[in-house]
C-alpha cells in the first residue's frame, strides 16, 4: 500500500527537468519541487495515522472477542444454574408430594386416636411422686398400675409411627398436638417401653409452655407408673420435676426430687444437674 501511493511522486519527479531552461522555468520548477516535498511529508504523516488505526483496531477487536468470550461463558453458567434450579424444584415437589401422602396417613391413624381416647375413660392424674423408700413426695398415695390397653383401639396402627409423628409435632413445638398424640399412644400400647417417653414428652410440651401445675402432673405419672423404665427417662423426670416444683415455689419438694436423682441415679447426667440445683438453693 505505501509503495501504490509513493508512485504518482515518483514519477511527478521524474517528469520535471533536470535544469531550468530560464528563471521563470526555474521558480516553477522550485515551487514544484516544494509542493512534492510537501506531498511527501503528508504521505508520511498519513502512512503513520494509517498504522496508529489499524493498532488501535487490533485492540478493540480484542476487546470484542473477550468480551463476547465472556458473555456466552455467563450465558452458559446461567443456562447451568437455571437447570439446577429446576433440578432441585422438582426434586422439592416430589419431597412435598411424600410429605404430604405421609401427613395425609398420620392424620387418619390420628383422628382414629382421638376417637377411641373421647369414647374411653379419663386417665385418673395421680399428684404424689414415690422416692426410692417408697414414701410419696408432696403428699398422695401410691399410684394404681398402668391402665390396660383400650380394647377400642385399631390394631392396625403401627406404634412407632404414632410416637413418630407426635414426637414431629413436639419437635415442630406443636404441643398440643403432641400432647394429644402422646396421649393416644401411651392409651394404645401402655406397655410398650416408649410409653414412659411419651408421657415424659408430655410433661416437658407442658413445660416449654410454662404450663407448670400440668407439666408436675405429667413428670409424677412418669416415676409413679414406670418405675421400671431404661435409660435416662427417670433420672430426667425427676430432674425436671424438681424444676418444676421450683416455679410452683414448692421448694422443700424440689429438694426432694433433686435428692433422688443424685442418689439414686447418680452416674447420670441429670444428678450432675441436681448436684448444681442444689448447691445453687443452698446459697
Amino acid at each position: 500500500m505505501k509503495l501504490y501511493r509513493t508512485i504518482p511522486l515518483v514519477v511527478l519527479a521524474l517528469m520535471l527537468p533536470a535544469k531550468p531552461a530560464s528563471a521563470a522555468a526555474s521558480k516553477e520548477y522550485l515551487q514544484l519541487m516544494a509542493e512534492v516535498r510537501m506531498l511527501q511529508e503528508q504521505n508520511q504523516q498519513l502512512q503513520q495515522l494509517l498504522g496508529t488505526l489499524q493498532d488501535t483496531l487490533k485492540v478493540v477487536t480484542t476487546k470484542l472477542d473477550d468480551q463476547s468470550a465472556a458473555t456466552r461463558k455467563a450465558m452458559a453458567d446461567q443456562t447451568l444454574a437455571v437447570n439446577n434450579i429446576g433440578d432441585n424444584v422438582r426434586v422439592l415437589r416430589e419431597k412435598t408430594d411424600e410429605t404430604n401422602v405421609r401427613i395425609s396417613t398420620v392424620s387418619q391413624e390420628l383422628e382414629t386416636l382421638r376417637s377411641a381416647i373421647n369414647s374411653a375413660p379419663a386417665p385418673t392424674v395421680t399428684p404424689a411422686i414415690v422416692d426410692p423408700s417408697g414414701a410419696p413426695i408432696g403428699g398422695g398415695t401410691t399410684p394404681p398400675p398402668a391402665p390396660a390397653p383400650n380394647p377400642s383401639t385399631p390394631s392396625t396402627v403401627s406404634p412407632s409411627r404414632m410416637y413418630e409423628a407426635s414426637f414431629d409435632d413436639y419437635s415442630a413445638g406443636r404441643y398440643e398436638l403432641a400432647i394429644q398424640g402422646f396421649q393416644g399412644f401411651i392409651q394404645a400400647f401402655p406397655r410398650l417401653a416408649q410409653a414412659a417417653d411419651a408421657q415424659y414428652n408430655i410433661g416437658m410440651s407442658y413445660f416449654n409452655q410454662s404450663k407448670w401445675a400440668e407439666a408436675r402432673d405429667a413428670f409424677q405419672k412418669v416415676v409413679n407408673e414406670y418405675p421400671q423404665a431404661q435409660g435416662n427417662v427417670l433420672p430426667d423426670a425427676y430432674y425436671k420435676l424438681g424444676q418444676t416444683f421450683e416455679r410452683l415455689n414448692q421448694v422443700d419438694n424440689a429438694k426432694r426430687a433433686y435428692d433422688i436423682v443424685v442418689q439414686k441415679y447418680a452416674t447420670s447426667f441429670a444428678a450432675s444437674q441436681a448436684r448444681q440445683a442444689l448447691d445453687r438453693m443452698k446459697k
